[in-house]
């Protein structure tokens, strides 16, 4: 799988990897000028905000995406910070999310440098905002990270997915949950959830008619 290097743009936007396993999924595509490259910059941008086109974008349906606000309830708009993602991953979800894996967005970073352009998102497993006081609601613990990133260095526009610190959460005080965490985090430790990151950075840079 892909890495990122640490003198790239908006590296600095990625947590560092401490325990657990690490995923990059990174896609690029070369413009004909700089001014093609900036306009087409600001429609990944957008398509990037727009959690709720995520399904469509990647053109699978190995998850769906639903952003809400902070306090779970679903809207239709760009993403900010303090919002969460409900996910609903194929199969049994977990009790504590009430089917539906949950993340909190922890933070959305834009930096502009000379001649390149980053806009980040990280997100971080989170309690399910409809009820907070059942623990993380996510089958990896609240150690792990997923930024979602992309970038433009003068005509190279780029879509990258990095996840950091990545263990299975087996930690709540349901044994189901446990049991499920288990099975989806270790699918995700041998690479399952890596198409699926794939296809959605491939997805925010196809170029459309």
């Amino acid at each position: 799988m892909e890495t990122n290097h640490n003198n790239d743009p908006g590296a600095s936007h990625v947590p560092e990897q401490q325990n657990g396993t690490e995923m990059n999924a990174v896609e690029k595509v070369e413009l004909a000028s700089i001014a093609e490259a900036i306009d087409f910059f600001k429609i990944v941008k957008e398509r990037l905000l727009d959690v709720n086109q995520w399904t469509k974008i990647a053109g699978t349906k190995m998850s769906n995406f639903y952003l809400t606000d902070s306090s779970g309830h679903q809207v239709s708009r760009s993403a900010i910070n303090g919002d969460h993602i409900k996910i609903d991953i194929p199969g049994p979800g977990t009790t504590t999310g009430k089917g539906y894996d949950w993340v909190r967005i922890e933070q959305i970073i834009t930096e502009e440098l000379d001649d390149a352009e980053v806009l980040s998102i990280t997100v971080r497993p989170s309690a399910n905002p409809l009820n907070d006081k059942e623990g993380t609601a996510h089958f990896l613990t609240e150690e792990a990270t997923s930024t979602f990133q992309v970038k433009r260095i003068g005509n190279i526009v780029s879509a990258e997915e990095h996840g950091r610190n990545e263990m299975p959460n087996t930690g709540t005080d349901k044994a189901l949950d446990n049991i499920r965490n288990v099975f989806v985090g270790w699918g995700a430790k041998i690479g399952l959830s890596y198409p699926q990151w794939k296809a959605l950075v491939k997805g925010l840079l196809t170029i459309r008619a």
